[in-house]
């Protein structure tokens, strides 16, 4: 496309006759060339057929906004829609299959000697071997020294050496908020007239499997614009912002405009690298950011932002504003509970898997954690996977002599058996590696057959989809099992800001309305963008957030929500941390003020490891132990 100017404006409409008497209307004739990438004579010949079919409109802004909306915008969006790649649809041979394996085979050799391989790092392997054989098939052949036994789960003759030998079982490691007093078993009769319920609406709710792979490019670019429109809508009203300007307009005062974060290449985010993509409304194109004027920012890839800076040239953006959004709004019933009386606290205790060391597959931890639940009596017990781990050893070599949903059904049956005599009502949530399970995100619940034909237990079973919002007795709870903690912490940048990169990255979370607002996700992460789309955002702010990671266990207020990382229940061939809390849905104050539903105190005390000093914080009540 040519360079689309004023001087070359005025001549083509010189040619064609075409009065023009303000210079406004040529920079936005100018605007549209580059936003609609038209030249300055096609860009005419449209305008010329416009006004010919409306009695011979004259050249003005109003009129060139009615011209920009009914032919511009239509034209574009037929030929994005109708676009196909033909190369990509046109039909192979095997020679050329063959030659298309070939190059991956070349692209990878050519990427690995650019790169350190890592321990755990394996070449994927496109040859198809002589004698195949699926892990699922390997699964299902005797190993002599791994027998399954039906008491304790346990395949391995020998258990864990250094989790039998741990010091500090039972130790609290975090307390967040001391109430005197605080009563940390469940109440009389735990899971009685405890209502466990999805926010959701029954036909939104992902309440089984779906069909994937299926994702075209199209569709993930419509859904991260519409992302990008919605939020930006949001802002708008928010700032007052009158219009977003075209991020490869060439201006000579400040603008604002709308996109989403991007890297220049495929290495990890800096200051350097940094790009804003626009939405097709605004062009759609990519713009380099110069981040050298603001003093504070915190950044990562596909991140929605508002900017307002100096784009002299079109071909870089001197940022000197960045906008952020707010959290959605709470939860409210809409009941009033003036005259309600305020029940006892609820006792919700919080595991997330592995369940067994990395050195063995006996499930003792979990045996030690259902000793637990038969001993407190929680109220509602929030259980994450992996239940059966697909990163473990012996699952990756498939050495185990029953099929991985059999050890999973009786993990779960032996849960739901253990802890009949208490009641408590259960919340299975699954992750991406249970080895068992759809790879997904988002992923659907579990099924559980067998839990149908004992309808009393089942009435105390949730099988919830990974991510999803809860409703606990009115008390809203956010959940997803992937690490965005650690996907994010890997990406983010950050310059000037005071707190840290965990509270960042979940108010990054909060303010982008998203379970994973990271794009492109992880490499571990497969995300269906249609679905993620529906069940994947956030419906309103929860009171509690729960976001297991392999970092360190933490509970942080941000924003007003409760914040809660409760660590894993095991750590390599050790045992890891659980997590408990008290929650109470207080009656509405008279000044109208929301009052968090966790119990909050004067003090706390931050427990660490024996010989380290101890810190003091004010925080809602919460507990983390040592299994």
């Amino acid at each position: 496309m040519a360079l689309v100017t004023t001087d070359n404006l005025k001549a083509e409409l010189k040619t064609f006759e075409i009065a023009c008497k303000d210079d406004s209307v040529l920079d936005k004739m100018v605007e549209l060339c580059i936003c609609n990438r038209l030249d300055t004579d096609q860009v005419l010949l449209e305008w010329l057929a416009y006004s010919t079919t409306k009695d011979g409109l004259e050249l003005t802004l109003n009129n060139l906004e009615h011209f920009q909306h009914e032919v511009l915008n239509k034209k574009s969006k037929s030929k994005s829609s109708s676009w196909k790649d033909e190369s990509y649809y046109r039909t192979r041979d095997i020679h050329s299959l063959e030659e298309l394996i070939k190059a991956e085979e070349e692209e990878e050799n050519l990427l690995d000697s650019y790169s350190t391989p890592g321990k755990s790092s394996q070449k994927r392997v496109l040859s198809t071997p002589e004698h195949p054989q699926s892990k699922r098939t390997t699964a299902l052949l005797t190993s002599p020294g791994l027998l399954l036994s039906p008491a304790n789960f346990s395949p391995s003759v020998t258990p864990s050496q250094k989790y039998s030998q741990r010091s500090g079982k039972g130790e609290v490691v975090v307390s967040f908020g001391a109430v005197q007093g605080a009563r940390w078993t469940g109440r009389q009769d735990p899971g009685a007239d405890v209502q466990v319920n999805l926010l959701e609406q029954p036909d939104e709710s992902l309440r089984s499997g779906y069909k994937y792979m299926f994702q075209r490019l199209r569709d993930v670019r419509n859904v991260l614009s519409e992302k990008i429109e919605e939020i930006g809508e949001k802002l708008r009203s928010r700032f007052s912002i009158e219009e977003f300007s075209a991020v490869s307009l060439p201006a000579q005062d400040s603008i604002t405009v709308l996109g989403q974060i991007c890297c220049d290449s495929n290495g990890k985010l800096n200051a350097q690298s940094v790009l804003l993509e626009a939405g097709p409304e605004h062009g759609g194109q990519l713009v380099p950011v110069d981040l050298s004027e603001l003093k504070q920012y915190s950044l990562f890839p596909g991140q929605v932002v508002l900017m307002e800076g100096m784009n002299t040239t079109g071909r870089k953006l001197v940022a000197s504003k960045l906008y952020e959004g707010d959290p959605l709004p709470f939860h409210s019933t809409g009941a009033k509970m003036e005259n309600i009386e305020v029940a006892e606290p609820l006792n919700i205790l919080v595991a997330c898997g592995p369940y067994t060391p990395s050195d063995s597959l006996t499930f003792d931890p979990l045996i030690d954690l259902i000793n637990v639940i038969v001993r407190d009596r929680p109220d509602v017990c929030l259980l994450f996977g992996p239940f059966v781990d697909s990163k473990h050893e012996q699952i990756e070599k498939a050495k185990v002599t029953e099929t991985f949903e059999t050890i999973f059904y009786r993990c779960i049956d032996s849960i739901v058996d253990g802890t009949r005599s208490v009641g408590c009502h259960l919340v299975f949530v699954p992750a991406q590696r249970d080895v068992h399970h759809e790879f997904i995100y988002p992923q659907p619940p579990f099924t559980l057959p067998n839990l149908s034909k004992d309808q009393t237990q089942a009435q105390r079973v949730t099988l919830v989809p990974d991510p999803c919002t809860l409703l606990i007795d009115g008390v809203t709870f956010g959940l997803t099992s992937s690490d965005i903690l650690f996907h994010m912490g890997a990406e983010e940048i950050s310059c000037g800001t005071s707190s840290d990169r965990f509270s960042r990255i979940l108010n990054h979370m909060l303010t982008q309305r998203s379970f994973y607002p990271l794009y492109p996700p992880a490499e571990e992460v497969n995300m269906d963008y249609e679905k993620f789309q529906i069940h994947g955002q956030m419906l309103v702010t929860p009171d509690i957030l729960v976001v297991p990671s392999e970092l360190r266990y933490f509970v942080k207020d941000v924003a007003g929500c409760v914040c809660v990382n409760p660590g894993r229940l095991t750590k390599g061939q050790v045992g890891g941390t659980y997590g408990r809390l008290l929650i109470q849905r207080s009656a509405a104050p008279e000044d109208g003020k929301r009052e968090s539903p966790c119990l909050t105190a004067q003090r706390s005390s931050l427990f660490l490891s024996p010989g380290r000093r101890r810190r003091r914080q004010r925080r809602p009540h919460w507990k983390s132990w040592m299994t």
